[in-house]
């Protein structure tokens, strides 16, 4: 598959590319793949989600109208756009670099946890956890300055860490945009 040198992508573009949802699955499904998936096996995944069914239970026409499709129309434009990358050879297809470019309309963060707020009520409890220390307030006063802000890094590291898996995790579910917008 060739990488093209492209320009980065028209806010039209990319509009236009999303303006159906049968190319935000493909995105979505070539995301979740990490790698080369076949045309045929795209087209199945595809069907299966717009019939809500699973590709065991589709139809041959079911496959080949979205096969058509896909290889007629919507790889096709997604290719020229550099968001995928199409070996008609081999019959396989890849996003592209490009593909990030388009990320950014494709994320939903208003579904996600407030982690700001996460962030800032871990930073109120470690300042009066460290305030608590420095005057010596019951049991803490045992720990020392060094050991405290030991402590508080250490809270920091773990919710950062929790942060990126409930980010990762989290990517793997379908918008609900994409759910709603089923083509029929």
């Amino acid at each position: 598959m060739s990488q093209p040198d492209r320009d980065v992508l028209s806010q039209d573009v990319v509009f236009d590319l999303l303006s159906s949802p049968r190319r935000r699955f493909v995105l979505y499904y070539l995301n979740q793949v990490d790698g080369e998936v076949e045309i045929g096996e795209l087209a199945d995944e595809v069907a299966a989600w717009e019939n809500d069914t699973d590709v065991d239970d589709l139809t041959s026409q079911q496959r080949k109208r979205v096969y058509v499709s896909l290889y007629q129309t919507h790889v096709p434009k997604m290719e020229d756009a550099g968001i995928i990358e199409y070996d008609s050879d081999r019959g396989v297809v890849a996003l592209a670099d490009q593909a990030d470019d388009i990320s950014a309309y494709l994320s939903r963060e208003e579904d996600g946890r407030p982690w700001q707020r996460y962030y800032l009520g871990l930073a109120a409890v470690s300042a009066l956890f460290y305030l608590a220390v420095e005057f010596g307030v019951g049991a803490l006063a045992a720990l020392g300055e060094f050991t405290a802000g030991l402590l508080i890094i250490v809270a920091f590291a773990a919710m950062a860490i929790v942060h990126l898996i409930d980010t990762q995790r989290g990517g793997g579910e379908i918008s609900t945009e994409l759910i709603d917008n089923r083509q029929r």
